[in-house]
């Protein structure tokens, strides 16, 4: 029988890379940036140049003294939400099935189609 500790849950997210995206609640709150990578497994997305944290690094073959970089670690899907791009405003992602079957991602706000 498995264990609660080795299951994997998979969320389901609406947004993808290359999205732009608003941060809505943190330290970076009212901040953009275009999502990097989705990781489903953890309900988090990484936005470039958002939630940057310096990490000690021990020695090795970039870094021959080691060194202290930054790197940009992955936040909540909660924190943030997609940019609707003519009104600059934070937008919910809602989805259209047209005629012919597909599947299409919408702004709930407005009802255009995500490019």
């Amino acid at each position: 029988m498995a264990t609660k500790s080795t299951i994997k849950t998979i969320f389901k997210i609406r947004l993808r890379k290359g999205d732009t995206v608003i941060v809505r609640l943190g330290k970076y709150k009212g901040q953009t940036g275009k999502v990097v990578a989705v990781h489903p497994t953890e309900n988090k997305v990484t936005v470039e140049g958002i939630n940057i944290v310096k990490k000690a690094v021990k020695p090795n073959q970039q870094h021959p003294q080691g060194a202290i970089v930054e790197i940009t670690k992955p936040m909540w899907v909660s924190k943030v939400a997609i940019v609707e791009p003519s009104s600059k405003k934070a937008s919910k992602i809602g989805f259209d099935v047209k005629t012919d079957g597909t599947k299409t991602r919408v702004f709930k706000s407005t009802g255009k189609e995500i490019k």
